[in-house]
């Protein structure tokens, strides 16, 4: 029965990955943006953490795990006769395919290598399986979703070293060197989730000091490596033994020291220190967490969870998906509820918690913003396109479109200066724009893309007069939640929640004006 049940949940799993919501900018700007860059010829955006003076992100993680199967495919695609590049929307749902089948095997396999117990273990995996974190970041491509894998294996290195005979804890140690420094330039938030487990490696390696020797000359060839890495690609000119020596790009430590500043965090939004403990981690959780206080299996894993947690707590910007590592070191830490009547209660909470969760994040959670890219790269008329109460979107999705069309992010700024921005930009209407799709013959078009739960602009709408903005739909996405919008305090709670919910959708309009001396309509 569990066999079928884990299998029915791996299919959730791969649903899941297929489905195009967009959780956080960073999972396309911190990673397939940068490398898609390097390897195709997609014009793509650089955000501040690799433009800066000293950059905070390493490209040394990115080229393993969305590099090498960007090269693949595109190998698969010239050898297969393909003429011109990939679309950049096969490698988008290629990458999501990518992140299922690592979490799928990778995650999973660890899980059932770190629970002893057979009884135990199916547990575990069932509830990893079952969670919606499973089921939507990690099979989205955060850095965060890496790091939960390499924290896993990390744990099960650690094991094996403590376990084996000096010959084959060798192997273990070099490869287990070789991960930290992955994961310390991946995150630098990785060590804080070994500080405890690492402590059972200290007796080993006084009594077996060649492993140590091992772990240690495999980490510093890694960082070396990576450095150079990091050194050639923010470097404009061909570096040289010497530039590594004398000027060194080392980005965990710019990390490290960016983070560590109060004001800079104060940019991206300062919490308290228990946000993660009373927040971030129940948001993540669910009914699990009940579980995590009342009937916890203590255990390496779920130690390296309170140390990763205690370390996160002291940085004052607290995101839910830095906790994401140690999601499944809790969920395969915790036992059921003794009653049998207690467990069907948590049973059914956790199956509708996750159903919620995982339909609102996993679907509808900004869930326009890829199509719409696929939609604005197809338009041949589109030179100016607006973005209004979204995530900022990915411009490598395109398809080499933005070397014609300049996509401006307003984020959320007011109403009227959002209006004041598109009568700056927007065309002068013609006949062809009231007709069928003769507007697609135009040279220049302007668009706004925005959610239809932005009530602000249903006035201006159904604009049919001489003056002012003029706007077409030309296209909707009916899956498309903007949870960045919502405004309890002047608006109330029903309705924030009538138009958010109820007018869900993510529409683009072709803006157009009326000009002096246009024709007559």
């Amino acid at each position: 029965m569990w066999r079928r049940t884990y299998l029915f949940l791996v299919l959730v799993r791969l649903w899941f990955a297929l489905s195009p919501s967009y959780l956080h900018p960073d999972e396309n700007f911190q990673g397939p943006e940068v490398i898609a860059g390097q390897i195709f010829s997609y014009p793509v955006r650089h955000t501040w953490e690799f433009t800066t003076e000293h950059p905070i992100r390493s490209v040394f993680p990115l080229w393993p795990v969305y590099g090498l199967p960007m090269l693949l495919l595109r190998w698969l695609w010239i050898g297969n006769g393909n003429d011109g590049e990939i679309p950049p929307i096969a490698v988008f749902w290629t990458l999501r395919v990518l992140m299922f089948i690592i979490s799928f095997v990778l995650e999973d396999w660890a899980i059932h290598e770190l629970v002893q117990s057979p009884r135990h273990r199916r547990l575990a995996v069932l509830l990893v399986a079952s969670s919606y974190v499973t089921w939507t970041y990690q099979t989205h491509t955060f850095s965060n979703s890496v790091e939960t894998l390499v924290v896993a294996w990390s744990l099960v290195l650690i094991e094996r070293i403590v376990a084996s005979p000096l010959r084959s804890s060798v192997l273990a140690s070099t490869v287990l060197g070789i991960i930290a420094v992955f994961g310390v330039f991946n995150r630098i938030t990785f060590p804080a989730f070994l500080l405890i487990p690492g402590l059972r490696l200290l007796p080993y390696y006084l009594k077996n000091p060649l492993s140590l020797v091992a772990m240690i000359a495999a980490g510093l060839s890694t960082t070396v490596i990576a450095i150079a890495l990091d050194t050639a690609f923010y470097t404009p000119h061909s570096i040289s033994w010497m530039d590594l020596v004398r000027h060194p790009v080392i980005t965990p430590l710019n990390n490290l020291l960016y983070n560590i500043s109060p004001a800079n965090l104060a940019q991206h939004g300062l919490h308290p220190w228990y946000q993660h403990l009373l927040v971030n981690l129940p948001q993540l959780l669910g009914p699990a967490a009940i579980l995590l206080f009342v009937r916890p299996h203590l255990s390496l894993r779920l130690y390296s969870a309170i140390s990763g947690i205690f370390v996160l707590s002291i940085f004052q910007h607290q995101e839910a998906r830095f906790l994401l590592p140690t999601i499944p070191l809790i969920l395969s830490s915790v036992r059921l509820p003794k009653r049998e009547s207690t467990v069907r209660i948590w049973i059914g909470s956790w199956i509708i918690f996750n159903l919620i969760f995982g339909t609102l994040m996993g679907v509808y959670h900004q869930g326009g913003i890829v199509p719409a890219q696929v939609f604005m790269s197809k338009q041949p008329d589109a030179t100016q396109s607006v973005w209004w109460k979204t995530y900022m979107p990915p411009i490598w999705l395109l398809n080499g479109k933005n070397e014609v069309l300049t996509t401006r992010d307003l984020m959320g700024i007011e109403g009227q200066k959002l209006f004041e921005e598109l009568g700056k930009l927007a065309t002068c209407d013609t006949p062809a724009d009231r007709r069928s799709l003769e507007y697609l013959k135009e040279k220049n078009g302007t668009y706004l893309i925005a959610p239809v739960s932005a009530t602000w602009l249903d006035p201006y709408l159904p604009n049919k007069g001489l003056e002012g903005l003029r706007f077409r739909e030309v296209w909707r996405h009916q899956q498309h939640f903007n949870l960045d919008d919502l405004d309890f305090v002047e608006d109330g709670v029903w309705n924030t929640l009538s138009r958010v919910i109820g007018k869900r959708g993510l529409a683009i309009w072709r803006v157009t004006k009326s000009c002096p001396g246009a024709k007559s309509r």
